[in-house]
């Protein structure tokens, strides 16, 4: 049987339906943003990013704890960022041992894509649902984020 990719996805009831409702919205997301921003970020990448862009320049220290990552961890993905000429580093004061980190022009347009693919899914979303059904989407998500973050503290606390 041929798939027709302009069929609603199927779920299955309970559990395995808010397993696979996630995971088929994650996959679409990831493959729109991909789309959108091609440079082959990693979550974690795209993370520190979006820290940079809300915060302003931090340091290393600074996001790995925000991030809750490790320091090497940190290291790496910065590395990694600063190749693709998506952040840049300067010494903080004078201690040039110390470094603060910031988005690069580059990094911002790529934060701009990346915006404006997210304001394409937000019309797609609203085009989809009644008023009713997108107030109750956006409580629902809010809480369903919550408290996977929350799970997240508790993992890393324990």
């Amino acid at each position: 049987m041929a798939h027709d990719d302009n069929a609603p996805s199927q779920v299955l009831d309970g559990q395995d339906g808010i397993e696979n409702a996630l995971a088929h919205l994650t996959c679409v997301l990831v493959a729109r943003r991909t789309r959108t921003t091609p440079e082959r970020v990693t979550w974690q990448q795209y993370d520190v990013l979006e820290m940079l862009r809300l915060h302003g320049p931090m340091t290393p220290s600074s996001l790995s704890d925000a991030l809750s990552v490790s320091r090497p961890t940190m290291s790496k993905a910065l590395r990694v960022l600063k190749d693709q000429g998506l952040v840049q580093q300067a010494a903080l004061g004078t201690d040039r041992r110390e470094q603060t980190t910031s988005l690069t022009p580059i990094g911002r347009e790529f934060l701009d894509r990346a915006a404006e693919c997210r304001r394409d899914n937000a019309k797609i979303a609203a085009s989809a649902l009644t008023p009713t059904e997108q107030a109750a989407f956006a409580e629902l998500c809010g809480k369903v984020a919550e408290a996977i973050h929350v799970a997240g503290q508790h993992a890393i606390s324990s």
